[in-house]
């Protein structure tokens, strides 16, 4: 138990949360300044210990576990926090900042959550103030996509919940502690598939693109940092090591690169490749080695600002134009220039260009892989290395601000709004120190493992990769025009088996049931029913009632019998059975005696 004073950063939010509401203009603002700002500095000056523990009915609670892997999770999610607050200070719509509030808030519970039962308790509120947060665009589109993610994200939670009860059940403990592989078992694999769902691992990752596409634009700014990022967190706390999750990472990775590159609209394109981003996080968790892991931390703690930045980007011209698709921009530029620089700022991290955050944290996964003597999966992450830049680094920033001299509607005559280019600007500040100066990163990470992103092999490597890139896209960019239409995914196949089985139901089912069951209702069921019942009155008339009345009657005859000889009216007949009952009893007793 740790010793030293503690405040949950959590319950900043969730005290934070009910007063957003019921405060108004400067006074809100300040509010939802503060509570991020009062969180980032709890955060900081947590010690690691034990905290907030409970027993409840033999079991044990934990609401503050602290230790590094805690700590530099709770402190990029308080930063973006703080950012996104900054972001989305313009905003009417109270409710919008109470969803993103009780996001935070359940985000921070699950990383410092010490057992299972508490991190389902904050995953599930998650799902709910994510939902919330594109709900409130309110449009049909966001109603619809707001209703599947909260269908496959309660589906998630059953698989994690029936894990946890599973092993609680066959070891009576809800630890949330590292699982070793050769020991896991069903429970582990069904907590595992909870996880890797929110994580956005194919085919279990069409929720993510679907719904981040469709939120607020402020809630995108949200959503794109915790959801998955708390997941890389809960696999790195309980699932090290496990070699599946090095395949699953590679293909994400490469798969979230191809999607996002046919992808039209700016919003689900950046979804998409959050997809191959914590494919990086995931397969540095299966490497499973302290510098992976470490790899798969400074990634999560890299992309959560450049990622934001992005969004944050795409949002402002969303919220300026009314427009995401790259069909419909272009030459944005010149009319938007503080938000092209800060996007430019995101494309270059996201790419792992040589000075920004991108640069120093991808390359320790990359790492580890070639250390553990996986050929391959280094192989692969380089090759979505180089996807990223094709389709963030240059397809982003070119369809967007340039391809075209003047948009193709009437051009905007304003930037984003001035909190928007701050919030823009803080995160573009942290994607270049933590490319400038790595080591403050490297400082918050979980294992004191060496490692040096700035060596000549590694800068040449990068830069050629970055350089054959961009000559190919220039070399094929009439290929990768922009079309209005829209890309099928995995969902296709489970919103089409949707509709398939409603059709099924509508017409084979009724079809049965109007033709086939009710006919044989009809001929078989009734009649046999009618039997049945005439069966049973003859039974009950017959059987029953004759037992009954029959018994009955030898009762009152019997009874007819006894009264007639015991009472017959006659005195000579009373004396005589007197004397031979007292006779009777003195023989008894002589015998007795």
């Amino acid at each position: 138990m740790g010793d030293s004073f503690f405040i949950h950063p959590a319950l900043f939010f969730f005290l934070g949360l009910p007063a957003v509401p019921l405060s108004r203009g400067i006074w809100r603002q300040c509010l939802l300044i503060l509570v991020p700002l009062l969180a980032l500095t709890m955060v900081s000056t947590l010690s690691p210990g034990l905290y907030g523990q409970f027993e409840i009915h033999g079991l044990t609670l934990t609401f503050g576990r602290v230790d590094k892997l805690a700590l530099v999770f709770a402190n990029v999610f308080t930063l973006m926090a703080l950012i996104g607050a900054v972001y989305g200070l313009h905003m009417e719509d109270p409710w919008q900042q109470v969803a993103a509030m009780g996001y935070v808030g359940s985000a921070l519970g699950c990383v410092f959550a010490g057992d299972y039962l508490t991190l389902f308790l904050f995953w599930e509120g998650l799902m709910v103030f994510s939902a919330a947060l594109i709900f409130l665009r309110r449009t049909d589109r966001a109603i619809a996509a707001g209703y599947r993610y909260v269908l496959v994200h309660v589906f998630g939670g059953l698989m994690l919940l029936g894990g946890i009860l599973l092993q609680y059940h066959q070891s009576g403990s809800i630890a949330f502690t590292g699982i070793d592989p050769a020991s896991a078992g069903t429970a582990q694999y069904l907590i595992l598939a909870g996880f890797l769902l929110n994580a956005a691992v194919p085919p279990l990752h069409a929720w993510l693109p679907d719904a981040y596409g469709s939120a607020t634009v402020v809630g995108s700014v949200f959503m794109c940092a915790y959801t998955t990022k708390t997941a890389v967190y809960a696999l790195i706390r309980s699932f090290a090591g496990f070699e599946i999750l090095i395949v699953l990472g590679v293909v994400m990775a490469l798969y979230g690169v191809v999607y996002a590159v046919l992808e039209n609209d700016a919003r689900r394109l950046l979804s998409y490749h959050i997809i191959s981003q914590v494919g990086y996080m995931v397969a540095g968790v299966g490497i499973g080695t302290e510098l992976a892991l470490n790899g798969a931390c400074a990634h999560a703690y890299a992309h959560i600002l450049y990622k934001g930045l992005l969004f944050m980007g795409v949002g402002g011209v969303l919220q300026v134009t009314g427009r995401s698709r790259f069909s419909e921009l272009g030459g944005l530029w010149k009319y938007m220039p503080w938000t092209f620089v800060f996007t430019l700022v995101g494309g270059l991290s996201i790419s792992a260009f040589p000075l920004f955050s991108g640069f120093v944290s991808k390359s320790m996964v990359i790492s580890g892989a070639w250390e553990s003597h996986l050929q391959w999966a280094a192989l692969g992450l380089t090759l979505a290395s180089a996807g990223t830049f094709l389709h963030t680094g240059l397809k982003v920033p070119y369809f967007i601000w340039f391809w075209r001299d003047e948009p193709p509607f009437d051009p905007p005559r304003r930037e984003a709004p001035l909190n928007m280019l701050i919030a823009m600007g803080l995160a573009a500040y942290y994607c270049i120190l933590i490319g400038i100066n790595p080591e403050g990163l490297y400082r918050l990470l979980p294992f004191e493992v060496p490692y040096h992103p700035y060596t000549a092999a590694h800068v040449m490597a990068s830069l050629q990769i970055l350089l054959f890139t961009m000559l190919g896209f220039f070399l094929l960019i009439k290929k990768l025009y922009p079309e209005p239409k829209v890309g099928l995914d995995l969902d296709w196949f489970y919103r089409r088996g949707a509709v398939l089985f409603l059709a099924f139901c509508r017409k084979v089912l009724r079809m049965v049931d109007e033709q086939v069951i009710k006919n044989l209702h009809k001929t078989v069921v009734l009649p046999l029913l009618r039997t049945l019942a005439a069966l049973s009155a003859w039974t009950d008339q017959r059987v029953v009632d004759g037992f009954v009345d029959g018994s009955a009657e030898s009762v009152l005859r019997f009874s007819e019998r006894m009264r007639f000889f015991m009472q017959p009216g006659i005195l000579s007949r009373y004396v005589a059975r007197t004397l031979t009952v007292l006779a009777a009893i003195i023989l008894l007793a002589l015998y007795i005696r």
